[in-house]
């Protein structure tokens, strides 16, 4: 008897920040199997975060690329963040994988069933649903005067990749 066995859906979730990205690489429905982030410093840093998101879609071979919609109503990203959302894109489409989009109002909605979530809530409901792999990585609240994390970028990527999980691709 043949017996033919697919292989889980792969899939890397990026997340673009001011100091380069977020990242988590999905196999099957919801084991994790690496996320992390990449720096960019100086002057191009739209050619850094190329360049490494690059290594990344050579290394791990994803079938699909989740980023979050740049373009989407609401939505208030950089234009340098804009571009390298579009790049980003482009690189993928070359190497014939599929792209999806995900807005922001989407993603609290669907992982928080609340359109007007926070990112930290986000945050904390995640580290519950992957507590080996994003607890450790957890940032405190926010406080209105600081910065944002760096760590949060994780967590951005990890929001991307269970949100295109629950929507079903």
């Amino acid at each position: 008897m043949n017996q033919i066995t697919s292989k889980p859906a792969r899939l890397l979730a990026i997340a673009l920040s001011t100091r380069g990205f977020g990242f988590v690489v999905m196999e099957g429905q919801n084991t994790i199997i690496e996320c992390g982030g990449r720096v960019a410093t100086g002057e191009d840093k739209n050619a850094q975060s190329i360049a490494k998101a690059d290594k990344l879609l050579n290394f791990y071979e994803p079938d699909v690329l989740v980023l979050q919609d740049v373009e989407a109503k609401g939505s208030h990203r950089a234009p340098r963040i804009k571009m390298l959302n579009r790049q980003i894109k482009a690189v993928a489409k070359k190497r014939k994988i599929r792209v999806k989009l995900i807005s922001g109002k989407q993603l609290r909605t669907l992982l928080l069933g609340n359109p007007k979530g926070t990112k930290h809530e986000m945050a904390e409901a995640l580290a519950r649903q992957f507590p080996d792999e994003l607890v450790s990585r957890l940032p405190p609240k926010r406080k209105p005067w600081k910065s944002e994390d760096a760590r949060m970028d994780v967590f951005d990527a990890a929001a991307l990749a269970v949100a295109f999980r629950i929507k079903g691709r």
